[in-house]
């Protein structure tokens, strides 16, 4: 029985060389998938590439609708944002992917899988762990972690020895992943935090200086958290997001810079381009303002931190993830309504926001005259709310305490 394994496969560097590297250092037969996660690229060309360099077979898996209704918009009605700024595009990608390699492993009845993730980066662990939740006996190998090269440069020469095309080259050695929610930019000079990015590196998000003169209003409606139409039309969720990111990049929104604390233990910097999903995250977040009380909303916050960290770091299936779920899912159930956005120059800006559960009582908010809130209550709650503080002061007082 020859040995089979499955390799995640993208027909880009990492991926053209190892198919060959596994057939000599390891006698694999290779089993290739190439996971379409709305990165926009034609992916038929890649059964002949794959051939050529070696693999018995490749899968081209369709995982859009997927990847968004049951991995992106967990994520986003948890509001969970990566340290402040990364709305965890690559890290939301990879459970899915893992999981159809572990699909794909049991029906051609494979031992092991394969990735093309470097021994530096948080994929391998995201890839990784995704393999052991689901198929604990599958071996994994993880080329980049043993093998003599150690630079993309050396990658090329490596290909090039082998007549294989890739589409990298020394002149513009940027290390990039690029799904329907997002592209990233890592490695080259974008490696010295103290460069800015170069006027090219965009490739979805126009510059500042390029985006439109004029603001442009857009209008979300949700139901339970989840997004349905934009400006009135109702879509599916490929439909929406690409729309929405073809707003969002004609007004340069959602471009981030980022030195991030990498799950590995080392800091690394990147440029993401999320346009659509950056209008998505401001939204939502609109409306639950006007729909969730301040104790819901406030924990929720608390909750959003530890999913992205659990997101990050690649522990997607994970009872306390799946747990995290049922509390947010809770808290969706009066997130529905419409928001309008004005984007202009890379700013996202709220322009009003209405829902049939709204908390909000202009009767009860006003400066103007009401009779719905007797002022005077307030300096009973200001006693006892102040209390503590209060006996605090006198004991100080009493006690000489500074």
């Amino acid at each position: 029985m020859s040995k089979k394994i499955v390799l995640a496969y993208s027909g880009g560097l990492d991926t053209s060389i190892i198919i060959p590297w596994l057939k000599e250092n390891g006698g694999w037969e290779v089993i290739a998938m190439a996971a379409d996660v709305g990165q926009g690229e034609e992916l038929d060309p890649l059964h002949e590439k794959a051939a050529k360099t070696g693999a018995s077979k490749l899968y081209i898996e369709d995982l859009r609708e997927e990847f968004i209704t049951d991995y992106i918009y967990p994520t986003l009605k948890a509001g969970a944002i990566y340290e402040r700024k990364y709305l965890l595009g690559t890290s939301m990608a990879r459970p899915i992917i893992a999981k159809r390699l572990v699909e794909i492993a049991r029906k051609e009845g494979a031992q092991a899988i394969a990735h093309g993730c470097t021994g530096k980066g948080n994929d391998q662990v995201r890839f990784e762990l995704t393999v052991k939740a689901l198929a604990p006996d599958l071996k994994i190998v993880a080329p980049w972690r043993v093998w003599d090269i150690r630079s993309r440069e050396q990658e090329i020469d490596y290909a090039m020895a082998r007549g294989i095309d890739v589409p990298v080259t020394k002149e513009r050695p940027y290390s990039m992943d690029r799904n329907i929610w997002h592209l990233s930019h890592e490695g080259a000079d974008l490696e010295n935090p103290g460069n800015e990015p170069k006027d090219d590196l965009l490739l979805i998000s126009k510059r500042l200086e390029d985006a439109k003169d004029t603001p442009t209003y857009v209008e979300l409606q949700f139901k339970k958290g989840i997004p349905v139409s934009v400006n009135g039309e109702d879509l599916d969720p490929v439909a929406l997001l690409t729309r929405l990111n073809e707003i969002g990049a004609e007004n340069g929104v959602g471009v981030i810079d980022l030195v991030e604390n990498r799950l590995v233990g080392m800091k690394s910097r990147g440029v993401y381009e999320t346009p659509g999903g950056s209008i998505m995250y401001a939204a939502h977040s609109e409306l639950e303002f006007l729909t969730l009380d301040r104790n819901t909303l406030h924990y929720k916050d608390i909750i959003a931190q530890k999913y992205a960290e659990l997101v990050y770091d690649g522990v997607w299936f994970h009872p306390l993830r799946e747990a995290l779920d049922a509390f947010v899912d809770k808290t969706q159930e009066t997130v529905t309504g419409t928001v309008r956005l004005k984007l202009y120059k890379g700013n996202i800006c709220p322009a009003g926001a209405w829902s049939p559960y709204s908390l909000y009582s202009e009767e009860f908010a006003t400066f103007g005259e009401d009779e719905v809130y007797n002022q005077a209550d307030a300096e009973g709650f200001i006693n006892l709310f102040g209390l503590p503080m209060k006996v605090r002061a006198l004991m100080k007082e009493k006690s000489g305490l500074k």
